[in-house]
């Protein structure tokens, strides 16, 4: 048995979601923040058989799809005025980080 970790950008959580019940696979999903954009995230838990792993990696990689979005960086705490860029820059948000990781025991009472 494994457990995977994915974390997803919230815009797709919802459709993440709905593909995993729709497929029958069971997950907790809670609330995070990322600390680079400080943007809000979803993350599952999944307990899968082994065999379900490359499945359920399919659905998160069909499902959570990385984008280009802008952003103004935070001003630096560093005084210096030329480490301060107040540019839009753009960068890529969404897809998934996923961990998966063996599971010795399983208990569900």
């Amino acid at each position: 048995m494994k457990m995977i970790t994915a974390v997803v950008q919230d815009k797709d959580a919802n459709k993440l979601g709905n593909v995993f019940v729709k497929n029958n696979i069971r997950a907790t999903r809670t609330a995070t923040s990322g600390g680079f954009l400080r943007a809000g995230n979803t993350t599952f838990m999944i307990g899968v058989e082994d065999e379900r792993v490359e499945e359920v990696l399919a659905l998160i990689k069909e499902t959570a799809k990385a984008r280009k979005q802008y952003v103004t960086p935070a001003a630096s705490l560093d005084l210096s005025f030329e480490s301060m860029n107040t540019m839009p820059m753009e960068v890529q948000v969404g897809g998934a980080t996923v961990f998966i990781q063996n599971v010795e025991q399983f208990y569900h009472f």
